[in-house]
């Protein structure tokens, strides 16, 4: 009883010196007006340029995926293209300055695949199955279950998925390259014409292009201009790897596509496109969630969430931990506002960082602008510039895709063991031949606990300490 009235009098004396003390009083002020400046503060950070033309070709970097999918989606399933560029434009904006890396918006692709294949799967289904899976990622995110989900999968199985959809991405963009494509039909229609305006020849020299500025990474880059001895040399290496390869090779294919289709210049229709709210009726909800929601589930929780934290890790360590609880979050978030209003379904995804990243996306600047673009486009624009997509070399498109799905592919090299590399590639050949991420996964995370099972008794851990998998700092 004494001890308790003893602290409760040196409180008192506390709070009392603290209330006359004028450097007490000062402090408490600025700590009062830290949270509104430390917010501006770290937004400010998360916006800033890097480098302007870095950030701008770091922004061309996840158009290999975007355009092609949009624009598939457009032709098969009508959906309103000036709507989702308006909505992704406001999602760009906004991941960039909450997460301050490049970070992506991409099409969720179980459900527009869904959707391209089936002409029955409308933008009513289509819309259902993005809120579904977005109502659900939310949830996850809410109650701390994806953040404990990302903590317990082991990390070879994180890089087997990247794998797995780094070299699929490389697979697609070579196909879009060897062959004419009818992305309506999400068909392959022959093999495409050495010459010409989207032509063979074309598309490999946009990739001598990129291999030439880019190399195989910055470090290759940095080692070449320490051991040159000759200034002019020195120099004009200087600005050709310094050259935007990604963004010179974007506006190439917009040349090339008003050169194609001039009258797809003369039939635009300026201003946005009519945002109504789409009516789901309850066909659409069920066959939505069956087919869309169902396929689309585990690819996000995997790609989009689990794969895109760890890849962030590694690119960014100086930005801490992002974690999975707020990338679960924004995805559920962007989705539950924008597809009740007809803009495609969109996640974040580890593809889309790493190609960004490729090319120079270091700040969510990168992104910004990107959502900037996007969102004038949409709202100057709108609809009208599917015909203008209809006409850009998908040869051109190929390309950026490949250097993506390469650098997404690349992050799988850090595994140090032999068990390590099994895992990473049972769960990538299941998942390329099975044509799922979800049965990926499955199969890697029984052949880890097996061999952790395996070598339980061998190296003295125990079964917690053995089975139990990375954690992620």
């Amino acid at each position: 009883m004494y001890m308790c009235l003893h602290i409760k009098k040196l409180i008192h004396m506390e709070s009392t010196l603290q209330e006359n003390n004028p450097r007490f009083q000062a402090t408490e002020m600025s700590t009062d007006q830290q949270p509104s400046t430390n917010f501006i503060g770290k937004l400010k950070a998360n916006l800033i340029f890097r480098s302007k033309w870095a950030e701008l070709n770091g922004a061309m970097g996840d158009l290999g995926t975007y355009i092609p999918i949009v624009l598939a989606l457009t032709l098969a399933s009508d959906l309103n293209l000036g709507t989702t560029l308006i909505f992704t434009g406001v999602y760009n904006f906004v991941t960039g300055a909450i997460y301050g890396i490049p970070m992506p918006v991409q099409p969720m692709k179980s459900i527009a695949a869904v959707a391209i294949s089936n002409p029955e799967f409308g933008v009513p289904e289509i819309m259902a199955a993005g809120i579904c899976t977005a109502g659900i990622l939310f949830l996850l995110g809410v109650t701390g279950l994806m953040q404990l989900v990302y903590r317990l999968i082991p990390l070879s199985v994180v890089r087997g998925i990247q794998l797995a959809q780094g070299l699929s991405f490389a697979m697609t963009a070579v196909k879009y390259i060897k062959n004419v494509q009818d992305f309506a039909k999400s068909k392959s229609k022959g093999e495409r014409d050495w010459l010409g305006l989207d032509g063979l020849l074309l598309a490999l020299i946009c990739a001598i292009f990129i291999v030439i500025v880019n190399g195989a990474g910055e470090a290759q880059i940095e080692n070449q201009e320490s051991t040159e001895t000759s200034n002019i040399r020195r120099r004009v290496k200087k600005v050709i790897f310094s050259l935007p390869s990604a963004c010179l090779i974007f506006l190439l294919g917009v040349i090339l596509a008003i050169i194609r289709g001039p009258q797809a210049v003369k039939g635009f229709k300026f201003g946005p496109s009519r945002i109504e709210v789409v009516n789901i009726s309850k066909q659409a909800w069920k066959q939505g969630f069956i087919k869309g929601t169902i396929p689309q589930l585990p690819l996000s929780i995997l790609n989009s969430v689990i794969a895109v934290c760890k890849l962030s890790t590694d690119l960014f360590p100086e930005k801490g931990e992002i974690t999975a609880t707020s990338v679960s979050m924004t995805v559920g978030l962007m989705n539950l506002i924008g597809c009740w209003f007809g803009a495609m379904p969109c996640c974040h995804g580890a593809g889309g960082l790493a190609g960004q990243y490729k090319f120079g996306g270091r700040s969510g600047g990168c992104v910004a602008l990107l959502g900037v673009a996007k969102l004038v486009l949409g709202l100057v624009l709108g609809s009208s510039m599917v015909k203008v997509l209809t006409q850009f070399p998908v040869g051109v498109l190929g390309v950026l895709l490949l250097f993506a799905g390469i650098e997404l592919a690349m992050c799988s090299r850090d595994m140090n063991t032999k068990e390590e590399s099994f895992v990473v590639l049972v769960c990538t050949a299941v998942s390329l031949v099975g044509s799922s991420a979800a049965l990926g996964f499955l199969c890697g995370i029984v052949v880890h606990l097996v061999l952790k099972m395996r070598n339980m008794g061998s190296d003295g851990q125990s079964c917690s300490g053995s089975l139990w998998f990375h954690r992620n700092p």
